[in-house]
């Protein structure tokens, strides 16, 4: 299992895309900061050059942020995923194969999170107006989306080691994460008792989530968590038990 950690780790390190993503991340980030300070030194009342505006930035893009574990993910579960077969036949479980290429990039996934929020945080109290507790705020709004995001890497996870092809894997995460409040609160309307139950959608808390933050009222919220953690559970209880059983070409 060592070997095949260690394989996995020295593959996904040589992977370009990895370090291409990560710097245009990075690099859009400073970006964005040194734009809203040169606008709101140059611009007359120019309103959104403030630590508050840039860091919703965070918080209106989760799908840019599910994009981006998209690609991290898919280091090891895209044209590598031919290798299975060989790996099982030098007797590498179908367990640690699934669980190595699930983590390795999540590690350094969460790594690039970090890194990124540290770099907001910088530019967003040097270059920017600082609005009362804002770094609490995001630090805190950024805890609520963890669990959602994590569920989002998981699915993906899943359906790249099924072989479910990109266009539906993104389709799906788009419907999940961007119009399930939607579509809950069309569904559920006629029904009495159960018109609420859109506000537990993935969209309906990112959404909340982000206004939250913007009214400076965000707090951490047990709903994040037990939405994300019921979709990390059902998605990777349901996607080991079909790896394990599906006929590797």
């Amino acid at each position: 299992m060592i070997n095949y950690v260690k394989s996995e780790n020295y593959r996904l390190l040589r992977k370009k895309g990895l370090y291409i993503t990560s710097i245009v991340s990075l690099l859009l980030i400073t970006a964005a900061a040194f734009v809203l300070h040169f606008l709101g030194e140059n611009e007359t009342n120019f309103p959104y050059a403030t630590s508050t505006f840039f860091y919703s930035n965070v918080m209106a893009g989760s799908l840019l942020i599910i994009i981006v574990a998209f690609v991290f993910n898919q280091s090891l579960t895209g044209k590598d995923i031919s290798v299975i077969k060989q790996s099982v036949s030098f007797g590498v479980s179908r367990n640690t194969i699934f669980w190595a290429k699930l983590l390795l990039p999540l590690c350094y996934f969460l790594f690039l999170c970090v890194i990124g929020l540290l770099l907001m945080i910088v530019l967003g109290e040097n270059l920017l107006f600082s609005e009362g507790n804002s770094i609490g705020n995001f630090l805190l709004a950024s805890l609520n989306m963890l669990p959602l995001i994590l569920g989002a890497y998981f699915i993906i996870h899943i359906l790249k080691m099924l072989k479910v092809g990109d266009l539906y894997t993104l389709i799906l995460l788009l419907v999940v994460f961007m119009f399930s409040g939607d579509f809950l609160r069309l569904l559920f309307r006629p029904v009495s008792g159960l018109q609420e139950v859109y506000k537990y959608a993935p969209s309906s808390l990112l959404n909340e989530n982000l206004m939250d933050f913007m009214d400076h009222g965000a707090a951490l919220d047990y709903r994040y968590w037990i939405v994300g953690m019921l979709i990390s559970v059902a998605s990777l209880s349901l996607g080991a038990r079909r790896f394990a059983k599906q006929n590797i070409d």
